[in-house]
């Protein structure tokens, strides 16, 4: 007759469909932020270089705004020591100004002096010296003052300057007061490479000036005007790269570079820059690999964060699957169990039964059959209540509701006990021990009698039949007691080992047909552990079994 077949129905699929569900979510997740900080990383690109601009700029527009008009604290009278104390210190302070002029200049009403601008025949911007100032590649002054034998190449800026300055003294009235917009547009002159600043003189001059504009019959006059021009070079600008994680590459070129042409790099851009500098920009270059290295800076970790996530996950998963796979094995457990239990209580009853039934319908019961029936019951009888006493014993001990009745114990004498009672149980047993322990044991010596009886019940039922031997150590150490069973039975399979002390396990072979519970090498390892000891086991299959429990003193 086939066993019938024994299903837990296990959702496994949607386990599998809960996994698959996740693992596109992760993979999505990470394509996903991928993208995203890639996008994030070439917007960044883009727009954090007006950083780099301005901190670039930055020197040359404290040179513009704050440098240059520290010429009016000197009132409009520099002579040729303060202007070169001046060229010298702006030219060593700012790299980026290659060359300084210095024009000392006469406004005048003379008719006798012909050079530089007239306006309307009345007024004359006269330079009445001209020295520039540089360094040479010593950093050593050099200075050149030779204007008079040779051309101005600052000549334009100067007339530019001299028509606007007069332009705006012929508009000038008593209520005229110089705004910051007024002075940045009379008083400067922007070009590409180049800047000019004139003095600012006083209102009272500027009065001054323009009585002598429109009076042409006022005596010869001259006054003092300072006119500095500046030569800018944008290339030696210091590059500050605020934004290494974005550009690879960070260059001031001209507006129309040909080599730009050439190669295209991957990422580009670039600004241009303002006034004196127009001629050139600021570019902006990053190869895909450089810009990859951003990308996966920010990406790591948020894939780590992802994974961790997802790992999470794979783990509720697991832990799932692992009580689906529990609660499988319990149920077949249990089955096994009530399966198991069933028929170890049916044999004794029925024994039992037809034990009396037999009595119940003889007319005469000889004293043999008397004695006969009345060991037979005896024997089941005691089979049960030896059933019954493992069953509420574990359950005791799981729930925590055995009370421990320790007792100091001779072992010398417990174990002449037990022995002798192993033979009578088992009178083909080969039973072989040795007890070299001099201190009483401190135990609860019921429980220990349960422990004794289950190993050796143990080893004799997995034992062959004509070969049914057991050795019994019991030695003490320093600080323990060590109480050996080794047995010469059919042994257990390393597989298995790490099952045997789990209830309701079986292992499956010949030996086991006729039913077990499960319950005797877990009750083993509760009482031991119980009572504060160990338990511990090895095997080779084919050659026998060694249990070894060690309790303290």
């Amino acid at each position: 007759m086939s066993q019938p077949v024994v299903r837990y129905q296990k959702n496994f699929g949607l386990l599998i469909a809960f996994l698959a569900i996740v693992t596109i979510l992760y993979v999505a997740s990470v394509v996903l932020a991928r993208s995203t900080i890639t996008n994030h990383v070439e917007s960044e690109f883009y727009n954090r270089k007006t950083d780099v601009f301005d901190a670039t700029i930055k020197p040359f527009n404290d040179f513009l705004y704050n440098g240059i008009p520290e010429l009016s604290y000197y009132q409009g009278f520099l002579d040729s020591a303060q202007a070169r104390q001046f060229a010298d210190q702006t030219l060593r302070k700012n790299p980026f100004v290659e060359e300084v002029v210095f024009y000392d200049v006469n406004i005048t009403n003379s008719k006798l002096v012909n050079r530089g601008v007239r306006y309307r025949d009345n007024l004359l911007f006269h330079p009445k010296s001209i020295i520039s100032f540089a360094l040479d590649s010593a950093y050593r002054l050099i200075i050149n003052s030779n204007f008079r034998e040779q051309l101005d190449p600052f000549g334009g800026d100067f007339n530019n300057m001299a028509i606007k300055f007069f332009d705006y003294i012929a508009k000038v009235d008593e209520s005229t007061t110089l705004t910051e917009d007024e002075i940045y547009r009379v008083f400067y002159s922007l070009s590409p490479g180049k800047i000019g600043y004139l003095n600012i003189p006083r209102i009272n001059d500027l009065l001054l000036y323009k009585t002598l504009l429109v009076n042409d019959s006022l005596p010869e006059a001259y006054f003092e005007q300072d006119m500095f021009m500046f030569q800018i070079n944008p290339q030696k600008l210091k590059l500050s790269n605020t934004q290494p994680r974005y550009y690879e590459k960070v260059m001031i070129t001209p507006l129309t570079d040909p080599a730009a042409m050439e190669e295209t790099p991957y990422y580009a851009t670039e600004l241009p820059l303002p006034g004196a500098l127009s001629d050139f920009k600021i570019k902006f270059e990053s190869s895909r690999e450089f810009v990859s290295k951003e990308v996966y800076r920010w990406l790591i970790p948020v894939v780590v964060g992802l994974s961790f996530l997802y790992l999470v996950l794979l783990s509720i998963i697991y832990l799932i699957y692992r009580n689906i796979s529990n609660n499988g094995r319990l149920y077949r457990l249990q089955y096994d169990f009530i399966n198991n239990l069933t028929h170890e209580f049916k044999t004794p009853v029925s024994v039992i039964k037809i034990a009396g039934n037999n009595i119940k319908s003889a007319q005469h019961v000889s004293e043999q059959e008397r004695q006969m029936y009345g060991r037979i019951l005896d024997q089941e009888a005691d089979k049960l209540n030896n059933l019954m006493n493992k069953l509420l014993s574990f359950a005791q001990i799981e729930n925590k509701s055995i009370r421990y009745k320790g007792e100091w114990i001779n072992l010398h004498d417990f174990c002449d006990e037990m022995f002798s009672a192993c033979r009578i149980k088992y009178h083909d047993i080969k039973l072989t021990y040795r007890v070299e322990v001099t201190d009483e044991m401190y135990t609860d010596p019921v429980l220990l009698t349960s422990v004794f009886q289950n190993l050796v019940d143990n080893a004799y039922k997995y034992s062959d039949l004509n070969n049914k031997v057991i050795d019994i150590s019991v030695v003490e150490a320093k600080k323990h007691f060590t109480l050996i069973f080794k047995d010469e039975g059919i042994g257990i399979a390393k597989t298995e080992l790490k099952n045997i002390f789990k209830k309701f396990y079986r292992i499956k072979n010949q030996y086991n047909q006729g039913g077990s519970i499960g319950l005797g090498l877990a009750f083993c390892k509760e009482i031991t552990e119980f009572m504060g000891g160990e338990i511990r086991v090895e095997s080779v299959l084919g050659e026998g079994t060694t249990f070894t429990l060690t309790f303290p003193k």
